[in-house]
């Protein structure tokens, strides 16, 4: 946190995160390969489809994995373990009472919630099915995310890696089972997602609970304290708000490729799950680095601060670059792993070799969007996501599909990437500029 190299640091931090995130998406990248061996590209739509339920309940458990987390590190950069720990308790009541709201949406909304989503006719029953495990099982999705989220926030990424690690194993010996012998198929899939996950948060509570992190699960704290809630709110809340923007322009983006037939979307969701790979990879790594900006910024360390930004978006564009790279040469190969129809082969691999375009950007911005949380100014990190989803993105996808149809539709991100990566450079230089003068 203190004395490390700034570029060993990032990378001490922020790849375990990443290697962790990445096995957070291989639930989706395992769900999506055995159900596309039911050589059923309705049901293969139909998880796709329910993706942004999934990015939902990422969004409400980031109000406690990002702003209770960064609450956390600065607290502990400034010394102040018991509002640490007090924080920490807090976050995991607020999971559990966000963990039962969802629940009941998925007991009671769960037909309207499939139609909001993009479903049609043939895809209508797969998507509402899927949802509905999902939602009822949101606790165990939501306090993986969360919980893994505040261990990082310690410094403690590799207990936070295991858990993770945990639970998509279980996931990947859980599916086949569900899917195939026991005949669930798509029900099949979301149950072992829900178990995988379920393995993970156990596995956090018990690391608390035995005393192998640095912070520990007081019952003493139990309770509802106004001053750390708003400390919560503060980070989580915009936080959330750009998870939210997300998952609206994917529901634009699914309406708009379902006019091109389920065997699109089939393709798309194939894409999008492969490019899931790369993109947590600098979720990841800036993550990583949210605690290390954290606690320099709670120390009042800020040449170190602006050491650590540099590096981290030096580390994460190049990793970004490599990526994009082994995409555009592997992607058939990729997309066929997952299907053998023709017709999704060959869209999904347009489809993604078109995604990749946005790597060598959006390292950079999700940096500065992590710095501005981990220093307790969430609105520029939010000012970054409105430019990014609702003024470029959103308007991007209807104009470009409507001027060049499914390759303008598929192109719209790259294009508001780039733009969105010029936004976030002057934003980070106004700071450090600050900085500099304090």
């Amino acid at each position: 946190m203190e004395k490390e190299t700034p570029v060993r640091a990032v990378l001490k931090m922020g790849l375990p995160v990443a290697m962790g995130m990445l096995f957070m998406v291989a639930y989706n990248l395992v769900d999506t390969y055995f159900i596309g061996q039911l050589d059923d590209a309705y049901q293969l739509a139909g998880a796709n489809l329910a993706y942004p339920v999934l990015m939902v309940m990422i969004a409400l458990s980031g109000i406690v994995g990002n702003g209770a987390a960064s609450y956390i590190a600065r607290c502990m950069g400034a010394g102040r373990t018991e509002e640490a720990e007090r924080t920490l308790l807090q976050g995991f009541e607020m999971i559990l009472a966000m963990g039962l709201f969802m629940a009941l949406a998925g007991i009671f909304f769960t037909g309207p919630l499939a139609r909001l989503l993009g479903a049609r006719q043939d895809t209508f029953a797969a998507t509402s099915t899927y949802t509905r495990v999902l939602l009822l099982g949101s606790f165990f999705t939501m306090g993986n995310y969360a919980f893994g989220q505040l261990l990082r926030s310690e410094g403690s990424t590799g207990y936070s890696t295991i858990g993770m690690i945990l639970g998509t194993v279980a996931n990947i010996i859980l599916d086949p089972i569900f899917i195939f012998t026991l005949g669930l198929e798509i029900k099949g899939a979301a149950i072992a997602t829900v178990l995988g996950n379920a393995l993970s948060v156990i596995y956090f509570v018990w690391i608390y609970g035995s005393g192998r992190s640095l912070l520990r699960l007081r019952p003493a704290y139990a309770g509802f304290s106004w001053r750390i809630f708003k400390e919560i709110m503060l980070v989580g809340v915009p936080h959330t708000l750009e998870q939210f923007l997300s998952t609206a322009a994917i529901l634009v983006l699914n309406n708009l490729a379902a006019a091109y037939g389920g065997l699109t979307v089939a393709a798309m969701g194939i894409s999008s799950k492969i490019m899931s790979f790369g993109n947590y990879i600098y979720q990841g790594i800036t993550a990583g680095c949210q605690p290390l900006m954290g606690y320099n910024y709670g120390a009042g360390n800020y040449g170190r601060l602006r050491q650590l930004i540099r590096a981290g978006i030096l580390v994460v564009t190049l990793v970004e670059l490599g990526v994009m790279a082994f995409y555009a040469l592997a992607a058939p190969g990729l997309v066929g792993l997952f299907t053998r129809d023709p017709v999704v082969l060959e869209t999904g691999t347009k489809t993604l070799r078109a995604a990749l375009l946005i790597l060598p950007f959006v390292g950079t911005t999700a940096m500065v969007r992590n710095m501005y949380n981990a220093i307790g100014m969430p609105m520029y990190a939010f000012s970054i996501t409105l430019v990014r989803q609702l003024l470029l993105y959103i308007p991007f996808l209807l104009l470009f599909n409507r001027i060049w149809g499914y390759r303008g539709l598929i192109h719209a991100q790259p294009a508001e990437e780039a733009l969105c990566l010029l936004v976030s450079v002057f934003l980070l230089h106004r700071t450090l500029e600050g900085l500099n003068q304090s």
